[in-house]
């Protein structure tokens, strides 16, 4: 019995493993007004989203939207690529794991405000 559940043990400690190094990082930077990275290439997979500020002045954010929906409607963000708390000047802050199909989306930051820019999933 014993060794059942170090067996178990040791089955569930690798699935978490592999899936942990499934989540890839993305790291994108603000400066006034704008995104230093115009646009991104992914390949599909899971990802969480590092939003640093760059001197901004104010709190900065992040908003992933499906391309062809309504960027200034909540509705249709991804909520998970949101940053858990605001970024404050020269601080960075993380995403929830966000799961990206093919498709194209949009990111920008509506604090900053910044233009819109394109996330391509291939």
């Amino acid at each position: 019995m014993k060794n059942l559940i170090s067996l178990f043990t040791l089955i569930l400690a690798i699935t978490f493993s592999a899936q942990a190094q499934d989540v890839k990082t993305v790291s994108l930077e603000q400066t006034k007004g704008e995104f230093t990275q115009k646009s991104i290439t992914l390949s599909e997979g899971s990802y969480v989203f590092n939003i640093s500020n760059n001197n901004v002045g104010s709190d900065v954010g992040f908003v992933l939207v499906p391309a062809g929906k309504d960027a200034a409607d909540a509705k249709n963000h991804i909520k998970e690529a949101y940053v858990t708390k605001a970024v404050a000047d020269g601080k960075t802050q993380s995403s929830k794991t966000v799961t990206l199909k093919k498709g194209t989306y949009t990111y920008f930051c509506p604090l900053n405000p910044t233009p819109q820019y394109t996330l391509t999933v291939k």
